[in-house]
């Protein structure tokens, strides 16, 4: 099982439906297929999906710093020395979506090559999670209208929204028009991607206090150390931190410094390998855990749904888990399905991935 070949493929396809939030918005998943090939022939995938605006990575820069620098690094190393390959990956500062797409493509074939899903080698907790949809920025009518949609077509009844306008009331306003649309037929939770001050979000909590919301995440900067703190304080729901802990050491500077109590896991940004550190980490803390979403192609929601089933922790809530479908097309040979409101892991060996090699033609990049 020795790592023989890794390929960065860059590729585009445009979404449906343009994604925005405080953060910024998408309108072409501009992502990095990443292959692994052993000695075996095994052929390990996973998708990088770089956010400029959020982890400063570039499809262009996770390209060059696969191709120049681990590659190199890891080519020649077996897939069972996992620590040894994590260890040569960290001694490069950043590159969170890079690192965590080569080490998803090494899973991925390992456990090709031993028999297992990845979620079997993981933890093999269950097969299947509840999905959670994200709402971008819209008007009330037009995101009751999406909600509807993604109940009536895939059972979906849990939604995040996506918060952090200016003036705040333009959400506020969107939420309770939810509220009012479906009654506690669904539940609501809140996203701000750092996009209101710790006092509006104290404001617009208050103002959405009668909604039933269940989570609040990144309503306010990180870095904003003692307004967060104070707006933890100020809330009854778990606030979860998300952009703020990319790292297992965020984590526990954000949760015992005060500034959540709660956090998401993105395999995009910390793999397999540093989001299993992370959820053992949680565990230890006795904190919840959400499985977020990075604007992921099908095969990155393949990847989060393994994870999270891997485990009883990420698998009590909805993960973000649907965002592909707002996407014109994708590479997988085989799409994912969302049934009942539930997305299921594959039962074949690693990921369960097939590439389209017609589709990766058509929207490679180079």
């Amino acid at each position: 099982m020795k790592i023989t070949h890794v390929e960065a493929i860059p590729f585009a396809i445009p979404y449906a439906k343009p994604l925005k939030f405080a953060s910024g918005e998408v309108h072409v998943a501009e992502h990095v297929l990443v292959r692994v090939t052993t000695n075996d022939g095994v052929v390990g995938v996973a998708e990088a999906p770089p956010r400029p605006f959020t982890y400063g990575e570039t499809q262009a820069g996770i390209m060059a710093v696969i191709d120049g620098i681990f590659a190199p690094q890891v080519t020649g190393l077996d897939l069972m020395e996992r620590e040894q390959i994590h260890a040569r990956l960290s001694r490069t500062v950043g590159n969170p979506t890079a690192k965590s797409a080569l080490d998803m493509a090494l899973w991925d074939a390992m456990g090709q090559s031993l028999g297992y899903s990845v979620t079997e080698l993981l933890g093999g907790f269950t097969d299947r999670m509840r999905v959670s949809h994200m709402l971008g920025f819209d008007s009330p009518a037009a995101m009751v209208d999406e909600a509807e949609r993604m109940r009536d077509t895939y059972g979906i009844s849990t939604f995040k929204v996506k918060v952090g306008r200016k003036p705040y009331h333009l959400d506020t306003a969107v939420v309770r028009a939810l509220r009012e649309r479906f009654g506690d037929d669904i539940e609501l939770y809140v996203d701000g991607n750092r996009g209101w001050s710790a006092s509006e979000s104290a404001r617009a909590m208050r103002e959405m206090a009668d909604l039933g919301l269940t989570l609040a995440e990144e309503l306010c900067p990180a870095d904003d150390v003692l307004g967060r703190r104070w707006l933890v304080e100020q809330i009854d729901v778990p606030f979860v931190a998300d952009e703020s802990v990319v790292t297992p050491a965020e984590v526990t500077r954000e949760i015992l410094g005060g500034s959540a109590t709660a956090i998401s896991i993105k395999t995009a940004r910390t793999g397999f390998t540093t989001s299993r550190r992370v959820h053992h980490l949680a565990e230890g803390l006795g904190i919840e855990v959400v499985m977020g979403n990075q604007i992921d192609g099908q095969l990155g929601s393949l990847a989060s749904v393994a994870f999270g089933s891997a485990f009883e922790l990420t698998s009590r809530r909805a993960g973000e888990l649907s965002n592909f479908l707002d996407m014109t097309d994708d590479l997988l040979a085989e799409p994912l399905v969302i049934r009942g409101g539930e997305l299921a892991v594959r039962s074949a060996p690693g990921l369960g991935a097939v590439i389209d090699p017609d589709k990766l033609a058509r929207y490679r990049q180079n």
